[in-house]
């Protein structure tokens, strides 16, 4: 395949909801494995150079209880679906199980390579999440590492029930951005853990053996200066070097030409840009739908991206399929 262009446009696919709107137009179940091919020819005759799979990992039934039991949650699935049920929960694609293809998608990692092939064929790569600040409360690191996390004690989870909770026989803090509150079905990973940094590098590893780059949710919570801010001394000590530098090396040592595509928010894109030296993103609703024909300045005024350094960066329009 081609190299990436300098300025690739990707597209983000709601895999489930895809997959959903698929079975019902062809009136049959369609997994990854058995998209009809005038589907695929119509995503290639857009000219799209990758497609983002976003939600294609294992969700939680924990998350799901979760969320099921929380009333502000609750009113936004029903302001979203005035006729909402417990069935039409199937959870948060970034609360994530496993790095595994989900089984209500169909197909397995079986139907995933045959996409990724199917896609290959057309020139096109594909993307997939890693959600490197937090996972599941019914992750398997919770039992069998809960050093990665960063923990609380019972007085926390009496004194702040939002914010920790108990999984596994100890107590977690749930993963957060420090300006907001913490989302209430996912447990914190602490950055500065060794045994954790190395768990993530396999973890993309992993990935990278089944698509062409990352999308990288809240990546800039993993930022040293950043975490400590806002885990103070639950963190621990901040160790000599970055999170991003170390994940990216281990995993290019096996991956040479694997993408790093980060989200990130409130400014921190020129330093997180530096450290994944590949793509930045802020989501921003003003740029929904516009060509992107704009100077650098422009670029960076919209928080799109940013490209600064003496490394080639990649811009790049989301189009979204929901």
């Amino acid at each position: 395949m081609k190299a990436w262009p300098k300025y690739p446009v990707i597209y983000e696919i709601n895999t489930w909801v895809w997959l959903g709107d698929l079975s019902r137009k062809y009136q049959r179940p369609v997994d990854l494995a058995s998209v009809p091919e005038q589907e695929w020819e119509a995503i290639a005759a857009q000219g799209f150079d990758a497609v983002w799979f976003m939600g294609v990992w294992e969700r939680s039934p924990a998350g799901i209880e979760i969320s099921m039991r929380n009333p502000g949650l609750l009113d936004d699935f029903k302001r979203a679906l005035p006729d909402f049920s417990s069935g039409d929960n199937v959870g948060s694609p970034y609360c994530v199980r496993r790095y595994v293809v989900d089984d209500h998608l169909g197909g397995g990692a079986k139907g995933l390579a045959t996409a990724r092939n199917t896609l290959a064929q057309r020139g096109i790569r594909l993307i997939l999440d890693f959600v490197p600040n937090h996972v599941a409360p019914d992750h398997p690191w919770v039992n069998n590492h809960p050093e990665y996390f960063v923990q609380g004690n019972a007085d926390d989870a009496r004194n702040d029930p939002s914010s920790f909770i108990e999984a596994g026989g100890k107590v977690f803090a749930c993963g957060r951005d420090p300006f907001f509150p913490a989302w209430p079905d996912v447990l914190q990973l602490n950055a500065f853990n060794g045994g954790l940094r190395g768990a993530a590098a396999a973890t993309v590893n992993s990935i990278a053996d089944q698509c062409d780059g990352v999308r990288c949710d809240m990546a800039m919570l993993m930022m040293s200066d950043i975490f400590q801010r806002t885990w103070g001394e639950r963190a621990g000590a901040t160790p000599a070097g970055e999170y991003w530098p170390e994940l990216i090396g281990a995993v290019r040592a096996a991956h040479p030409g694997f993408i790093f595509m980060a989200e990130a928010y409130w400014d921190p894109e020129w330093e997180l840009q530096q450290q994944l030296r590949d793509t930045m993103w802020r989501p921003d609703d003003r740029l929904s739908g516009e060509t992107f024909e704009r100077s650098g300045n422009d670029m960076r005024d919209a928080g799109l991206y940013v490209e600064l350094g003496p490394w080639e960066c990649h811009l790049f329009q989301v189009r979204a399929v929901v």
